[in-house]
């Protein structure tokens, strides 16, 4: 059965990340915002690891161990720092803490989840794998990088934007990153791509806008364009955004494995 997995974060971008690749891969996961509640619900909670930032409201991380390694039910527990620390003297301070590992931001999410399962007992990781791509390589880049096709991806939220390329990337897509309509449209226009994949709710103009700006454009009209909302998933989402000519809408959060198979499928039906 996956983990039960605390993250004790205060920043809601890192929070959102780390909440957001475990959850895709199956893990369960609860949240704490300062020290003094990660440990209220490290206390409470049935967990089998704990992720927790050192610089914190409240209690620091470096208080939050302590406590942890000073109560009989939390002393074995697996802990590991989320920590910006990178030299040799501030990691060993980590370790001697009390903590059993360190992830350094910013993070990775290629690696995240990997580096998470490495301080789980095998019978406690998702077993969850991402699917390998079937699209034929078609272009490369500078220097022979092979590139299965080139994805715009417009959203005004930066961890949206990095999570995207965590689960593109390293599947071989190029992934051309802006956060608005006028650079979506911009950027579409001098370097079109094989597909676009654009939330709904943008700042000034939003999705629809830039989906009837696209279906408009003679030399864009073809690309196959995804829609994608946090909204709930109700039908008249869906049934407008494919009245206005979308060829997907899908809904947060997506699964990894999900996204890659919606953009394999939008891609062969080109």
């Amino acid at each position: 059965m996956p983990a039960h997995i605390l993250i004790i974060e205060d920043n809601p971008e890192n929070l959102d990340l780390m909440t957001y690749l475990l959850t895709a891969f199956g893990y369960t996961v609860l949240k704490a915002t300062d020290g003094e509640q990660g440990l209220f619900r490290a206390k409470q909670e049935r967990l089998d690891l704990i992720l927790c930032d050192l610089q914190m409201p409240k209690l620091d991380g470096f208080k939050v161990i302590q406590k942890i390694r000073d109560e009989p039910q939390l002393a074995t527990l697996p802990v590991l720092a989320v920590t910006a620390y990178a030299m040799r003297d501030d990691c060993e301070k980590v370790m001697s803490a009390g903590f059993d590992g360190y992830i350094e931001k910013p993070i990775v999410p290629e690696d995240f989840v990997s580096q998470v399962e490495t301080f789980l007992n095998a019978d406690l990781r998702s077993g969850a794998v991402l699917p390998v791509s079937n699209t034929q390589q078609r272009k490369s880049e500078p220097g022979g990088r092979a590139v299965r096709a080139t994805i715009l991806a417009v959203d005004d939220r930066q961890v949206n934007l990095n999570l995207v390329r965590s689960i593109l990337e390293p599947f071989g897509y190029k992934v051309i990153a802006v956060d608005t309509v006028k650079e979506g449209l911009r950027t579409a226009r001098r370097e079109p791509p094989d597909l676009i994949l654009s939330d709904l709710h943008l700042p000034d103009e939003d999705g629809y806008q830039f989906l009837d700006a696209v279906r408009k454009d003679a030399d864009l009209r073809e690309i196959p364009f995804v829609l994608t909302s946090s909204s709930d998933p109700d039908r008249r989402h869906l049934a407008e955004g494919l009245a206005r000519g979308a060829t997907k809408v899908l809904f947060r959060p997506l699964e990894p494995e999900v996204l890659l198979r919606e953009i394999e499928t939008c891609l062969a039906d080109k």
